[in-house]
């Protein structure tokens, strides 16, 4: 039998704090308002979405069970609105809306480990990246409040037998049949599919989601760190995980802002820009100085002598040198022994962020594109061995 010493009880949960049990009259939501029934300041919270037919006698079972077992219940009525989502998503933005205006500190949520594994499911087959693979949290901040998931670690079948040997009355909602919705559709179809070869299968998904989300708290740790170091606010919790999430799926086009910065990355790596609207940009001729200040792009040019490197000092007699941005079309050709390339096909193989090529300054000579920072002196004005030369070095602004 599943007895009480296989189930969570009340000391689970945070001391001192107003407890609301999410109660749908569901089984699994009736067993943990049952656990949890002896606890101080705790409460009840149903939320009426009006969705079904039998919206009204749920709500009516709910209080009367509430007022056996002598909690304060709480009905919300709420409008779920799809607004471009399918009905599940639309229901469960309307039911976190009516948890986040309740009065209590902690929502007490009845997933149980089937929930956990059929979840983590179907956020895979989403293609969701390290945050969708950790499933739900045991608990977790939602605004300022603590959402808790006391059975998260307990099948379904230890919650039925639970209830069965408790003798406990709950009601069966009809659209868990309905297998359009697609957690019934993994539920009854998919699920057993798969338990026919891998009998274990939701266990094990339980179990890679713990690890996942291990990882994934330390990807947290590691941006919140990160940002702190760079002399950055600290961004909400909500916000932080939203950050990590566009920066380890959204690739290349990643772009966020924050406290003044923009955050790209680029090829595993994260970047922090100023956050300075484009300020337009006219060439700012080259004479042979040692410095070359350009506010403009955050940034100053520094040239330093050398032999037999850099650009050669003898082809400045060529025609005017100056700094201008890239145009498009441009080529370049640092190797003599090798074929003039796009600057394009040069930024992608010198790994140069594409949110960095327009605001790079590069150096002609009349429509001679001459040098490019990260890539080198085209091969014609290249200083040859023992030959007097300018080793150009764009030095950027600090960020902090």
């Amino acid at each position: 039998m599943a007895s009480s010493r296989k189930l969570p009880s009340a000391s689970a949960l945070p001391k001192g704090k107003r407890v609301a049990v999410a109660l749908s009259g569901g089984v699994d939501s009736v067993v943990l308002l049952h656990l949890l029934k002896g606890r101080n300041g705790l409460s009840a919270l149903h939320v009426h979405h009006g969705l079904s037919p039998n919206a009204d006698a749920w709500a009516a079972f709910c209080r009367k069970l509430c007022r056996a077992w002598r909690v304060p219940l709480k009905v919300s009525k709420v409008k779920v609105t799809p607004r471009g989502k399918g009905p599940e998503a639309a229901a469960r933005e309307a039911r976190y809306e009516a948890f986040r205006k309740s009065k209590a500190q902690v929502i007490a949520l009845a997933h149980h480990l089937d929930d956990q594994a059929e979840t983590v499911l179907m956020n895979l087959l989403r293609g969701s990246g390290l945050r969708g693979a950790s499933g739900m949290r045991p608990a977790a901040r939602f605004g300022d409040k603590l959402l808790v998931r006391p059975l998260l670690e307990r099948s379904r079948a230890q919650i039925l037998e639970y209830a069965r040997e408790h003798r406990l009355e709950w009601i069966d909602d009809e659209s868990n049949a309905d297998e359009a919705l697609t957690r019934n559709f993994v539920r009854l179809r998919l699920g057993p599919l798969i338990e026919s070869r891998f009998p274990a299968w939701k266990r094990s998904l339980a179990r890679a989601a713990k690890r996942f989300a291990r990882k994934d708290a330390r990807a947290e740790e590691l941006l919140r760190s990160y940002l702190k170091q760079k002399g950055l606010k600290a961004p909400s919790e909500a916000r932080l995980v939203e950050m990590l999430k566009q920066l380890t799926s959204g690739g290349a086009r990643t772009r966020i802002e924050h406290d003044g910065v923009i955050l790209r990355v680029y090829r595993g790596k994260v970047r922090l820009e100023k956050q300075t609207p484009a300020a337009p940009f006219a060439a700012v001729p080259w004479r042979g100085e040692r410095r070359v200040p350009i506010p403009a792009l955050g940034g100053e040019l520094r040239f330093r002598s050398a032999r037999g490197a850099g650009v050669d000092v003898g082809q400045m007699k060529r025609g005017a040198f100056a700094v201008r941005l890239r145009s498009g079309g441009e080529r370049l050709q640092p190797d003599a022994r090798r074929p003039r390339r796009t600057l394009k096909n040069l930024f992608q193989e010198a790994g140069v962020p594409p949110a960095e090529r327009d605001r790079l300054p590069l150096l002609f000579c009349g429509e001679d594109l001459v040098w490019v920072p990260g890539i080198g002196v085209d091969a014609r004005y290249q200083a040859a061995a023992r030959t007097r030369g300018m080793i150009p070095e764009w030095r950027r602004a600090s960020m902090h």
